[in-house]
């Protein structure tokens, strides 16, 4: 009797083992990052994992740019396995609210309209707001927004760069707004605007896919558009409620300068694809 309880006990406990050994294994849990996959540089989509770049669930192709690279710090410090799931802009809140991914970083502006319906972290980059137009335009030589007078514009849906920004310029006239980065760029090549409103890391990568765009940059003037700092920081948004995530991602994030920003967006720009 005594040898089968033995054995019995012994049973449960190797039993017991095998599933904390299970539970171990498990342990590893990933972290569910949503981006357009289409907003260079800060996100793009590539044929294969050069440089680094990340799988895109349920597709063939890869991410990457500079959302790609912190979403990747962010995982790697936090212990976690990293997936990219492509959205549209504007489905990258409701993804967020509803819990289909765990947080959107994707060059989101960390507005007071968003945070009413989304937690964000600390900014995880700055960006001021500029202006591309033609080099050979009538307006390439504009020192100011009151230059831009008369101009013929767009710029993405649901930024600020179209909400705030481009009812600044005098006598504008505002066509509708863009689905995405890449057709505002489109738009302005083609010219059917004078100019898009968009941030510094976005223009510059344009400048690089279309040596004809000229940077305008005001922000550090008086002739600049009026903005606030919630339109230049930019930040990791997260369902509301989600502190556990988004005290850890700060943890992160407080570990970084703005020079570590700096510089990971340099890189990002210099191995963007010129078609993204």
């Amino acid at each position: 009797m005594l040898r089968k309880i033995f054995c019995g006990m012994l049973a449960l406990v190797l039993a017991l083992s095998a599933g904390f050994g299970c539970v171990a294994e498990d342990e590893v849990k990933t972290l569910r990052v949503a981006m357009e996959c289409s907003y260079a540089p800060y996100n793009w989509t590539q044929p294969d994992d050069s440089n680094g770049a990340v799988p895109i669930e349920g597709s063939p192709d890869y991410a990457y740019g500079y959302d790609v690279m912190m979403a990747k710090h962010i995982a790697e410090a936090l212990g976690m396995e990293l997936q990219i799931v492509k959205q549209d802009w504007d489905s990258l809140v409701p993804a967020v609210q509803s819990g289909v991914v765990d947080c959107v970083i994707a060059g989101q502006s960390i507005t007071s309209a968003r945070m009413q319906s989304v937690d964000f972290t600390t900014p995880y980059y700055y960006a001021s707001i500029v202006t591309l137009v033609a080099a050979d335009g009538k307006y390439a030589e504009a020192a100011s927004v009151a230059d831009l007078a008369g101009a013929t514009c767009t710029s993405q849906i649901n930024t600020v760069w179209y909400d705030l920004c481009l009812p600044q310029i005098p006598d504008a006239n505002i066509l509708p707004a863009q689905e995405t980065a890449p057709a505002m760029l489109v738009a302005l090549n083609s010219g059917r605007v004078d100019l898009v409103v968009t941030d510094m890391p976005t223009a510059m990568a344009a400048c690089v896919a279309y040596p004809n765009f000229k940077l305008l940059d005001f922000s550090e003037t008086e002739g600049g558009f009026e903005v606030s700092e919630e339109e230049i920081n930019i930040g990791i948004s997260l369902q509301k409620g989600n502190t556990e995530l988004l005290d850890a991602i700060n943890g992160v994030l407080a570990e970084m300068t703005v020079e570590d920003f700096t510089a990971m967006m340099e890189e990002a720009i210099s191995v963007q694809p010129l078609n993204n």
